[in-house]
């Protein structure tokens, strides 16, 4: 599983808090159940390098996960790729399955054909530049990189039911994006061009996901059903969304329950 974080957030969405989160972040549910995992860190965000903000599209990420599927395949001899991504690393994950990434399996969290304009109006208000928040300054980003201000992933991304022990670590995890990436992003979630992955796809969000409208993650099936439309039959669509969690599920407090429904559907694709 080639694992791409979401938005000021790096490869640690995965796993945040290391060896103190008792075994039970995404990484570790997934390494438990037979699955090798390698998370990574976005074109511009974490420790990889920095391209010119305005270059840095979603194509651009796209294409380079896809390049890294290649080379687990040809030259590390997985037999199987499964690409996960994260709000929007999903829709990195989903240009990358529509340009033909040589993938099995594709799985959509934080994401849906079912925006909510004005959730995501709010969150966007807490996006600041880069190079001029403290955090990131003299790090080498110019005026096309993004982040959030400090204080506020918790309210914007977390949801009431957020493992208390998981929310301080929200800002201390916080990275950098760029606007490219968003605009040439977003329009993943607006279209029909889902229509032409070929591959299994999974989504799953949490019921109370600020960016999903009310009646898309009120539950699993209402959210496979708003779905539907939108993907192949060759997709063997499922859904699934996990009771009172935000936007980011790997800082629900009952998590767990979303990486079992995700184990299953990985048994469903297994040969």
């Amino acid at each position: 599983m080639v694992l791409i974080p979401g938005a000021s957030i790096d490869r640690s969405y995965w796993d945040p808090a290391g060896d103190h989160a008792g075994g039970d972040s995404f990484r570790t549910a997934m390494n438990a159940a037979g699955a090798t995992t390698l998370a990574i860190d976005r074109l511009g965000s974490g420790r990889s390098s920095k391209p010119p903000g305005a270059t840095l599209t979603s194509q651009v990420q796209a294409t380079a996960v896809g390049e890294l599927v290649s080379q687990l395949r040809h030259q590390h001899g997985f037999a199987r790729v499964v690409l996960a991504g994260a709000s929007l690393g999903s829709a990195i994950a989903t240009i990358a399955a529509i340009n033909g990434a040589e993938l099995d399996a594709l799985l959509l969290t934080g994401y849906s054909h079912s925006v909510d304009a004005a959730g995501t109006a709010r969150i966007a208000t807490t996006f600041v530049r880069a190079d001029t928040d403290p955090r990131f300054t003299g790090q080498g980003y110019d005026a096309g990189y993004l982040t959030t201000a400090p204080g506020t992933r918790a309210s914007s991304f977390l949801g009431p039911g957020a493992d208390p022990a998981l929310i301080p670590i929200a800002d201390d995890t916080v990275s950098t994006f760029t606007a490219a990436e968003m605009t040439t992003g977003l329009p993943t979630t607006v279209g029909p061009m889902t229509l032409d992955i070929q591959v299994p796809v999974l989504i799953a969000n949490g019921e109370l996901d600020p960016l999903c409208t009310r009646q898309a993650c009120v539950d699993s099936a209402a959210l496979a059903a708003a779905e539907a439309p939108y993907f192949h039959q060759n997709a063997r669509l499922q859904a699934y969304v996990l009771p009172r969690a935000g936007h980011a599920m790997n800082f629900a407090e009952n998590r767990s329950d979303y990486h079992e429904a995700i184990v299953g559907w990985m048994a469903t694709i297994a040969d």
